[in-house]
């Protein structure tokens, strides 16, 4: 009786002949897809991290839109890894993650979930096994309006600023950058999910990989966070043979070496080097002579890479003035990277 008496209702709306006689009952289905359409918008994304991309920070891993075993980044690069499913912003080193940087709401919701404790030690120390499940390390979930979530992860244990069931405006401080969770470098890893499915905030339509204009950014951001597939991240001087940890912690960041040093050596932090990339590094005094230079193609595409030249101490002590490194990075015929740093030796 009630399905007849339903159906009885509609036709008197539409009439025997199937005409609309009333045409509120148009405008009403219109304004209810007409919400539907709006509900459903994504949100509009700020930056989740505060800091300056390509000066203090750096967008090291896209989403990846390879649905094989490989990976390819939005653009078609080499910047992601297999499966990964979120945007990873660093920062250069421990030291910059240790002064402090903050990690912010990308837009207004509620957050949903919480996790801290977890301490910032590097995988490769850590070990995965100890994980336990906890790859995001510390971290925040928020949700948005329908179905949208956003995720933060490897924050740095006891800087979470926020509490579940909290409503956070867009700019809001959850936390600080990390080294927490399955990660061997401090940075956030931005992950943005609709209905639980990871969307690129770079291309969100896209099923496949190639630059989309259409992004979930806001449209001032958007226009700052151009693709860029290389770059040199961090440069300096040691004097002694440096390892990439000791880069990490500062251990390398005077901006003077003594007359006496056994060695001037010059390295450098890079990221985004592709297979068959000429990989050029030189050492200079202060009258312009190469001390020391290696010259080496580039084996196979590295997301992260650490190199350096030097030369031991042939005399009693080292010219007084300035010493240059020089950094230079071809692809094929193109000039990637030409970067000089300097170093006073007195």
């Amino acid at each position: 009786m009630r399905f007849n008496h339903n159906y009885l209702k509609y036709k008197e709306l539409i009439g025997e002949n199937g005409l609309i006689k009333h045409l509120g009952f148009l405008a009403i289905m219109a304004f209810l897809f007409a919400a539907r359409f709006t509900f459903a918008a994504p949100p509009v994304l700020g930056l989740p991290i505060h800091c300056q991309i390509g000066v203090d920070c750096y967008i090291q891993n896209f989403m990846d839109h390879d649905r094989g075993l490989g990976w390819r980044d939005y653009a078609c690069g080499s910047l992601s890894y297999d499966g990964h499913n979120g945007t990873d912003f660093g920062v250069v080193d421990l030291v910059t993650m240790k002064t402090g940087v903050n990690v912010l709401a990308a837009s207004a919701g509620t957050v949903i979930a919480i996790r801290d404790g977890e301490p910032d030690i590097s995988v490769r120390q850590r070990g995965r096994n100890s994980l336990a499940g906890k790859n995001a390390g510390n971290s925040v979930r928020i949700s948005h309006s329908d179905g949208w979530e956003t995720q933060y992860g490897h924050m740095k244990r006891g800087s979470i600023a926020v509490r579940a069931n909290q409503k956070v405006k867009s700019g809001t401080v959850l936390g600080q950058v990390g080294l927490s969770g399955n990660t061997e470098f401090p940075h956030i890893d931005f992950t943005v999910r609709h209905l639980g499915r990871p969307v690129d905030p770079f291309a969100p339509d896209s099923q496949n990989c190639g630059v989309s204009e259409k992004t979930l950014w806001e449209p001032a951001l958007a226009k700052t966070l151009t693709y860029r597939p290389t770059g040199l991240l961090i440069a300096g001087f040691s004097p002694v043979l440096p390892t990439r940890e000791r880069v990490d912690t500062g251990d390398y960041s005077a901006a003077t070496l003594a007359l006496d040093s056994s060695s001037i050596v010059f390295w450098v932090v890079m990221f985004g080097l592709q297979k068959e990339d000429v990989l050029e590094l030189r050492l200079s005094n202060i009258n312009g002579q190469v001390l020391s230079g290696s010259r080496k193609t580039v084996d196979s595409n590295k997301a992260m890479a650490f190199a350096f030249v030097g030369k031991r101490r042939d005399g009693d002590v080292w010219l007084t003035g300035i010493y240059t490194g020089r950094v230079i990075l071809n692809r094929g015929a193109h000039v990637v990277i030409d970067e000089g740093r300097s170093v006073a030796v007195y």
